[in-house]
């Protein structure tokens, strides 16, 4: 039996300047989100826009670039996987969260020299805490 798949692509708006830190380790990530606008007509001709907004996050190199040249409003396209974290909250109730663990970012929009850093992706996971580095300077335009 084949494999599942896990896989999303999307491209949309960050809702607010990435933020980006760094675990016990060192590894660099970068927490973010993007609204994905979807415009559609209606069985009886209405003209409709959907909004839906996403939670991201980008692990190492690709998470502190990204920081680095984003702001609030850039549009980007992204590849990732979906990930579902749980927890409990200081009362103890259980608590669960879906977002897009990021592989691939390309910009959208923005000044020229932007697009050096377009086609920025990863090699592998990045997992926290991995003593693994999917980046290499060579991944890196600059």
């Amino acid at each position: 039996m084949a494999g599942d798949l896990n896989r999303v692509t999307i491209i949309g708006r960050l809702t607010r300047d990435p933020e980006l830190k760094y675990i016990q380790s060192g590894t660099a990530v970068t927490n973010f989100s993007i609204a994905n606008n979807r415009n559609y007509t209606t069985n009886s001709g209405e003209k409709k826009e959907e909004v839906s907004y996403f939670d991201c996050i980008a692990w190492g190199k690709m998470g502190e670039i990204l920081a680095e040249y984003c702001k609030k409003g850039r549009r980007i396209a992204l590849e990732g996987r979906l990930q579902q974290r749980r927890w409990e909250d200081q009362e103890g109730n259980k608590k669960s969260k879906i977002e897009i663990v990021t592989d691939n970012i390309q910009f959208l929009d923005g000044k020229p020299s932007d697009q050096a850093v377009s086609g920025l992706t990863s090699e592998g996971s990045q997992q926290p805490g991995s003593n693994e580095n999917p980046f290499s300077d060579d991944n890196i335009p600059f």
